[in-house]
């Protein structure tokens, strides 16, 4: 064993943190792509929802695949 198992609060504490990351990211990518065409602020908000919707399955595949491997 090495000392690195998947427990529901640390598969729990990963997924906020990859929510809250994505939609930082999601944010700053609305605004760079859409800023000028549409407003920062509406921008970075639809960023916002929209990041996470690519990166929340990915987190929950990796932290299935991490709870496989021991």
């Amino acid at each position: 064993m090495t000392g690195t198992e998947v427990t529901a609060a640390s598969a729990v504490a990963a997924l906020i943190v990859g929510l809250v990351a994505s939609g930082i990211g999601g944010a700053g990518g609305g605004v760079l792509t859409g800023g000028k065409a549409i407003g920062n602020q509406l921008a970075a908000l639809m960023g916002s929802f929209y990041g996470p919707v690519g990166v929340i399955p990915g987190l929950i595949v990796g932290l299935i695949a991490l709870a496989f491997l021991k």
